[in-house]
């Protein structure tokens, strides 16, 4: 970096990627910051430049002296440490501008050795969030919010009728189950964690055996339109708001899709044939996709509409961790919630062969030549089905 980039940075102002530091600064506000760009979108701090933007330098600080103070700050007050990569500017009158460039952290989230958890905003840096930092862990795969225990609920808030049907439908797959206990099920299907003796039934356990889900996790019902039209100004014809367990709301949308799409009859031999608009294997993949992939820390509802010309499956969040919509209908098999994934395999509602999109790729141009498309918009991730 030069001169004049320096200086058209400082008339910029501080924001997201940019942090302006005088000297002396103390070695916990630089881990701060450090971890803060590291735990974001990477970016650069610029010793000598004060909050206005005023180029002052480091004064009469030896400068190798001060790149060594940094380094020593990003290893050993960082953790796990954060590779920065250090560059110096001077302008015409002789004062030295040092510029630390730190990347978006590949082993995040990143903590100062004090133990705290940054993040970088427009206006600074702040203590990362619950919800943040749980998306940070579940990005690093260290954490996977779907087998968090629910510390509100109790043993006394499963359905026993629930469980019930969940493990009949298990053992219509074929799944042997004998001879082993309900308590060991339940914690080996993370559906309840056991913390020192006290049990409490997991983000998943709630979801599927929980007697009224919403309760603890209000967000996590379905909004169901059908608009007459092509455009989200029409007012639906048809709304509905599902809630209860999982596999309950799964088949609540299956019977709106059966409403609102067509069937046409075709005569074949001595009697009618029944052909659905879409495949049932394509909207039951598109379904059981939006509950199994969804970020669960974010507090929105998953959003089905059907319109005139298609039907879009709104999820919260963004695509689980490295995979990218390019590589969706190719069968990239990442799991962003692999217990909920699991009961759904379980009941025989998935595969394990990361086969579902291809197959509603394939099943769709079967039906009626056409392809899903996806498309991440805002903070949703949207499957859209043409009609």
């Amino acid at each position: 970096m030069d001169l004049r980039e320096v200086l058209q940075r400082c008339k910029k102002g501080e924001n997201l990627r940019t942090e302006f530091k005088q000297w002396p600064i103390h070695s916990d506000d630089l881990a701060a910051e450090i971890t803060a760009f590291a735990n974001t979108d990477g970016g650069q701090i610029f010793i000598g430049i004060d909050d206005t933007g005023n180029l002052i330098g480091i004064g009469g600080e030896n400068i190798d002296n001060l790149s060594k103070f940094v380094d020593n700050v990003a290893f050993n007050n960082c953790e796990p440490p954060v590779t920065v990569i250090q560059e110096t500017v001077r302008d015409e009158k002789g004062n030295i501008i040092l510029i630390i460039n730190i990347p978006k952290g590949s082993q995040r989230p990143y903590k100062t050795n004090r133990g705290i958890y940054y993040v970088r905003t427009s206006s600074g840096r702040r203590q990362a969030s619950r919800e943040e930092l749980l998306r940070l862990f579940q990005a690093a795969e260290s954490l996977y919010y779907d087998e968090t225990p629910i510390f509100r609920s109790t043993m006394e808030d499963l359905d026993e009728k629930a469980l019930e049907s969940l493990l009949e439908l298990v053992k219509e797959q074929g799944i042997d189950t004998a001879g082993i206990s309900r308590d060991r099920l339940l914690q080996n299907w993370h559906l309840v964690d056991d913390i020192k003796g006290e049990k409490h039934p997991t983000f998943t356990g709630v979801l599927f055996l929980a007697a009224n889900p919403q309760a603890f996790i209000p967000y996590s019902y379905v909004s169901a339109l059908r608009v007459p039209g092509n455009d989200i100004s029409i007012e639906p014809i048809d709304q509905k708001h599902f809630e209860g367990r999982l596999i309950d709301i799964y088949h609540d949308i299956m019977r709106f899709f059966g409403i609102h799409l067509m069937r046409s009859h075709q005569i074949k031999g001595t009697g009618p044939e029944v052909k659905v608009e879409i495949p049932v294997e394509v909207l039951r993949e598109a379904i059981v996709n939006a509950f199994a992939h969804r970020d669960y820390t974010i507090s929105s509802p998953i959003r089905i509409i059907i319109y005139n010309d298609r039907i879009e499956i709104r999820t919260p969040g963004s695509l689980p961790n490295t995979v990218d919509i390019d590589a969706l209908k190719f069968g990239v098999h990442v799991l962003r919630n692999p217990s909920i994934y699991n009961i759904f395999l379980k009941v025989g509602l998935v595969t394990d062969a990361g086969s579902g999109i291809p197959r509603m790729v394939r099943l769709l141009k079967q039906a009626n030549n056409t392809e899903p498309d996806f498309k991440m918009e805002g903070n949703e991730f949207i499957t859209i089905i043409p009609r």
